[in-house]
């Protein structure tokens, strides 16, 4: 039987229409409108499939730490796969640039840890986290201390798993998530939001840490197992903790031996300030977990970094079953985790930790000077190199637009005319996270391109009367 014919389509937005799935996307609008296809990238810079230019104001996917562009991780990943394109970490079996990675994360570590686990992505890692927790809590004895806490708007992961962690409805609805009540939401630590009037930073966070405890109680000491945060939350809109927050979470969990597992997918590698979030905020974790610019995104490779308390537990359980029965087939895969070792030397030749202190303070001070006045702007937050602007339809009342008019998205989409890519988020919140090799001068074209996209924003919505401005 002769194959039906396949219609001749011309240009790269037409196939992909045709043929592609896009990930946090309106497939009926996707439809109409197609794709921003790129075609190339340098430096802080890309290009689509027409010419255009465009800077990345969130590194692609808050993951670009060294731009698009980085001919040593090319020539790395090319002798790897010359040597040894391929092997596996199951059952004892190793490689080089498994062990010289793994010796090098240990080091780095913001605290003691005695062990490295890999996965491919950030959800994974979160997910693998999540075994490990239940796991442990087995072999030590514990069966019915099993139920983890995250924050409402925290961003984990889209695995069954780590999305029930995850606390924003998009990843929840339609997927029947969170799929147990072992998975429980405290609240989300944003003070503009959340505060009470005249409610300061450490009373915010002393009722967050009060709500905490009595959650902890609640559910039964006994059954809860541990609490997972972000240093600073970033899908769920950028927000930064306010002060003494983490301080007061982890004197709780102390309280009630509450494991802490903290998500350095997005902080860690510098972007914060410092090499980890956990440094930045005082957080001591028992498990850490890592992606993005661990490899600067060349390769797709996560780590899961655990102290020795929890990997003794996981060894006992082991020896007692016979096996650690979890892996992914390219957990450790040798070019991902030799390009991911020289991602880690090229952030001390440069000496990341200093440029995102230095390029980050401006980034700072040009997003508020430009616009924390804007009449469109209810609030400016971040820290180092990571931030966001949030969208208000009434500064005066903190009042949001309704989602309905989407009105985010039309300041991406306007950003793309005026050549720079922004990331949407909740609240008409737009993200700001550009690679970490950003200077000063594209920093303010950065800013200048957003602005301008901004100012048209507002004029479109005065006419349709959606703001009080």
């Amino acid at each position: 039987m002769t194959p039906p014919a396949t219609p001749v389509r011309n240009s790269n937005a037409e196939r992909d229409i045709a043929n592609v799935l896009h990930p946090y996307t309106d497939h009926r609008a996707h439809a109409k409108n197609g794709p921003l296809v790129i075609a190339r990238g340098e430096g802080v810079k890309v290009w689509d499939d027409q010419g255009k230019e465009y800077i990345e104001a969130v590194a692609g996917l808050w993951c670009a730490s060294l731009g698009f562009s980085n001919h040593r991780l090319a020539e790395v990943a090319y002798e790897q796969m010359k040597k040894l394109p391929f092997y596996h970490a199951f059952t004892a079996k190793s490689h080089e640039p498994l062990i010289d990675l793994s010796e090098m994360l240990i080091e780095r570590a913001p605290c003691p840890m005695s062990k490295v686990f890999y996965a491919n992505s950030g959800s994974e890692a979160n997910d693998t986290a999540i075994k490990m927790v239940w796991y442990y809590n087995n072999a030590i004895g514990k069966p019915e201390k099993k139920k983890i806490i995250s924050r409402l708007k925290a961003y984990h992961g889209i695995t069954i798993a780590s999305g029930s962690l995850t606390g924003l409805p998009a990843n929840h609805k339609m997927f029947d998530l969170p799929v147990s009540d072992r998975f429980i939401h405290v609240s989300t630590p944003h003070h503009y939001h959340g505060a009470k009037p005249g409610e300061s930073e450490e009373d915010f966070a002393t009722r967050l840490a009060t709500e905490l405890e009595e959650t902890i109680l609640r559910e039964g000491p006994e059954t809860v197992a541990a609490f997972f945060a972000e240093p600073v939350m970033g899908a769920g809109g950028v927000m930064v903790p306010p002060a003494t927050y983490f301080d007061k979470i982890q004197a709780v969990l102390r309280k009630y031996d509450v494991l802490f597992v903290a998500d350095e997918v997005i902080c860690g590698f510098g972007r914060t300030g410092n090499y980890w979030g956990c440094q930045t905020y005082a957080i001591t974790p028992d498990i850490i977990t890592c992606a993005k610019a661990l490899s600067a995104s060349f390769l797709p490779i996560s780590a899961i970094i655990i102290n020795d308390r929890i990997f003794q537990g996981l060894a006992d359980g082991s020896a007692t079953i016979g096996t650690w029965g979890h892996g992914f087939t390219y957990s450790g895969h040798p070019v991902a985790a030799a390009v991911a070792l020289e991602t880690l030397k090229i952030y001390d030749e440069l000496n990341i930790v200093e440029h995102v202190n230095t390029v980050g303070a401006h980034m700072q001070a040009k997003l508020r000077q430009r616009f924390l006045d804007h009449p469109l702007v209810g609030e400016v937050r971040g820290i180092g190199m990571v931030a966001a602007i949030e969208l208000v339809a009434d500064k005066a009342a903190k009042k949001n637009f309704e989602p309905s008019a989407k009105v985010g998205p039309r300041l991406a989409k306007l950003g793309e005319n005026e050549g720079v890519i922004l990331r949407g988020l909740a609240n008409d919140t737009i993200a700001f996270s550009p690679p970490l090799i950003m200077k000063a001068d594209e920093v303010d074209e950065m800013v200048e391109r957003t602005g301008r996209a901004l100012d048209a924003l507002a004029v479109q919505l005065r006419r349709e009367s959606l703001t009080v401005v």
